[in-house]
């Protein structure tokens, strides 16, 4: 189970599990309460762009709080730290964390930590955990321009592992970029989910999620999942009705204690998400898994 650092403080909500009608494990915090944006004005155009929002603000951390509230669901919450790599600084992760401490009956704090940033990485994912009870770490190897299995990652993932915190990975193409002349800088290979086998290999104890339908590697992240025990795959960034065939008969059979419900809020809303997850031939008894109790389980969230 995670580290749950200091605790639940008095006064402060406390997550009644078995009432929620699902766990939502990908949203982005892209907007701090102060107005700093986690995305740079071509990337942030970019995704508008690609995810059709133009128009549309961001919310803070409080109001997608809020959001998930009125759904009678729960969020895990992130930034993405990827200052080395582009030199934009990250929406505070003190901030979403405090934030989801205040709201901890629908929220799940993770964070985003960048790995170029070595012993001062490895020293404030330590800090989030026992400080804050973050319960995971969000990597975009997109965006902070790096492949899942360099080395000079490994020491954060020691820790990490050491935490019994997930780490999760952006998988497969980014909206990140789409459009943008020269996709803004970013580069796909890193996003091969294969580039994390290496790393559950090397840390068997770490668990590790997989986000997104992996294109154009969805069989890689497949095979991941099924050979390496603590590998899961999070559903998040796509409309189910595009899910690949054999993503969804993985979810039904084989991983159907690994697979994980996410949306990508606010780039996609976890009502359009259900809405054609409800029409996928997904099996009575693995719909709830996918929605709730792997996540649950996966997170500490139950006994």
């Amino acid at each position: 189970m995670p580290n749950q650092g200091s605790g639940p403080s008095p006064g402060r909500p406390v997550m009644d599990v078995e009432s929620l009608v699902a766990i939502d494990v990908h949203t982005h915090a892209e907007v701090s309460e102060h107005g700093g944006e986690s995305l740079s004005g071509p990337l942030k155009r970019g995704a508008d762009e690609y995810f059709k929002l133009a128009g549309h603000g961001r919310p803070t951390v409080p109001e997608m709080a809020a959001y998930y509230r009125e759904r009678n669901m729960a969020a895990v919450v992130f930034t993405v730290d990827a200052e080395t790599a582009t030199g934009h600084p990250p929406v505070p992760n003190d901030e979403i964390a405090q934030a989801c401490a205040d709201n901890a009956d629908v929220l799940i704090p993770f964070a985003g930590v960048d790995p170029w940033k070595g012993k001062a990485a490895v020293r404030q994912a330590r800090r989030l955990v026992e400080e804050y009870g973050v319960r995971g770490f969000k990597f975009h190897p997109n965006l902070q321009a790096f492949y899942p299995d360099d080395r000079m990652a490994y020491g954060l993932y020691e820790a990490l592992e050491e935490l019994q915190v997930p780490a999760l990975f952006h998988t497969g193409q980014t909206g990140l970029g789409a459009g943008v002349p020269g996709g803004g800088g970013v580069r796909l290979k890193y996003s091969n989910p294969m580039r994390v086998d290496d790393v559950a290999v090397d840390f068997p104890g770490l668990p590790i999620i997989l986000a997104h339908p992996s294109f154009p590697w969805q069989d890689e992240a497949l095979a991941v999942a099924t050979h390496k025990p603590l590998v899961h795959i999070d559903l998040s960034g796509w409309s189910p009705k595009y899910f690949p065939p054999q993503l969804v008969q993985y979810a039904n059979t084989l991983l159907k204690d690994k697979v994980l419900f996410g949306s990508d809020y606010p780039l996609i809303s976890p009502d359009r998400w259900l809405a054609d997850f409800e029409k996928l031939p997904i099996k009575d008894e693995v719909r709830p898994k996918i929605l709730k109790h792997n996540a649950a389980r996966l997170l500490g969230l139950t006994s």
